[in-house]
């Protein structure tokens, strides 16, 4: 009698939407105080601030149940800060002297400091990234990063000479091997990460926008449409190339879903900015009354009126209402929406690799982070 055997069924792998449960008002809440506390203490309080949005973030975006933890602190990211200030300012100050004696090349003189910004900038980019990785845990599992962050800076650095030579057309391929290098030297405990997006299938998604381009930047109104749904294209394509181990990412994220947000950003600078110009007008006619000046229609060409020290309080108090408003806003829309948005459309798959993982990896400074704030590169 003959008997026959079957293999064992494989489990089908498992998959779990990921979700955010942040409750916008309490955000909005958060990202108030704080702009009130930068603007009294002139701008340091945004490190604490940039370790509560992502806390928030962090901890309630849900995967499988379970929200990550963001374990970074405020502190950390100041002293990397000054750090890194104690090596950026001395170069500007020696810059900005070798500038002086060579007067004569003042035409060139910009293209060595921008070249070096832009390495720095690039380091600090990857730098940053290893620093919220190893201060990012989920189910008690930290994620750490290996690399190079120099070796990083000059990979970008050559994708950016090919993206001067080619007019961007190279974006897709240059994004592609760069996610590769941070993704392979990414981990999840012992998982290791992996990219497996490719230049042409984000080129396939996106050809239409290069056309598109040139007619948003000369009507300025196409601006917000074209940059919205490149970033939605450009963002389902990396959430879909993402790998760790066994476990993949596919989101479902629409292109048009990240315009309203843009337009929202827009409507509201241009509503605040109304409204400073209307301050601004109360503050001359308050100063112009203070210091005895004529109230009349040449108000702001009133070269004397507008140096006076009662009309200079009153434009710096209103800058920095402008400013500490207009913040709230960007951080609401391009933070807190665009990140629900995002991590909404996101299917994981394979989830059940990620249960036995061991811990591995160590924390990683907070010089990188320090150097993105200081060039103006900061991300969540």
């Amino acid at each position: 009698m003959n008997q026959m055997t079957t293999a064992p069924l494989q489990p089908a792998p498992i998959s779990a939407r990921v979700a955010f449960t942040g409750d916008r008002r309490s955000f909005l809440g958060l990202v108030a105080r704080g702009a009130g506390l930068e603007m009294i203490t002139a701008g340091f309080y945004r490190f604490w601030l940039t370790t509560d949005i992502r806390r928030h973030l962090w901890s309630h975006t849900v995967v499988d149940g379970d929200g990550a933890e963001y374990t970074g602190r405020g502190r950390e990211l100041l002293i990397g800060f000054l750090v890194a200030m104690a090596i950026l300012v001395p170069i500007y100050i020696a810059y900005f002297i070798l500038g002086l004696e060579a007067e004569r090349l003042q035409a060139f003189a910009s293209i060595p400091l921008v070249l070096l910004l832009y390495v720095f900038t690039q380091f600090a980019i990857y730098r940053a990234r290893r620093y919220r990785m190893t201060r990012t845990v989920w189910r008690g599992v930290r994620f750490w990063m290996t690399g190079s962050g120099w070796s990083y800076a000059l990979r970008a650095t050559l994708w950016g000479a090919a993206m001067v030579l080619t007019l961007g057309l190279i974006l897709p391929w240059r994004d592609a091997a760069l996610e590769r290098y941070k993704m392979r030297n990414t981990h999840y405990g012992d998982l290791q990460g992996s990219f497996e997006g490719r230049g042409w299938e984000f080129f396939k998604r996106g050809w239409w926008l290069w056309l598109l381009t040139p007619v948003a930047l000369v009507t300025y109104v196409g601006i917000p449409f074209v940059y919205g749904a490149f970033k939605a294209i450009q963002m389902r394509w990396w959430l879909s190339g993402l790998r760790l181990g066994g476990v993949r990412l596919e989101s479902n994220l629409g292109a048009g879903q990240l315009m309203g947000l843009y337009w929202k950003t827009i409507g509201w600078t241009l509503l605040i900015s109304i409204g400073l110009i209307a301050y601004m007008a109360f503050a001359a006619v308050m100063a112009a009354t203070m210091t005895g000046h004529p109230l009349d229609t040449t108000l702001f060409s009133n070269l004397d009126l507008l140096t006076s020290v009662p009309f200079i309080a009153f434009a710096v108090v209103g800058y920095l209402a402008w400013a500490m408003v207009l913040n709230i806003f960007i951080r609401l829309y391009l933070m807190r929406d665009l990140w629900q948005r995002a991590v909404s459309s996101i299917t994981v798959h394979g989830i059940e690799t990620a249960a036995n993982v061991s811990a591995k990896g160590d924390l990683a400074s907070a010089i990188g982070e320090g150097f993105a704030d200081g060039l103006d590169v900061g991300g969540f």
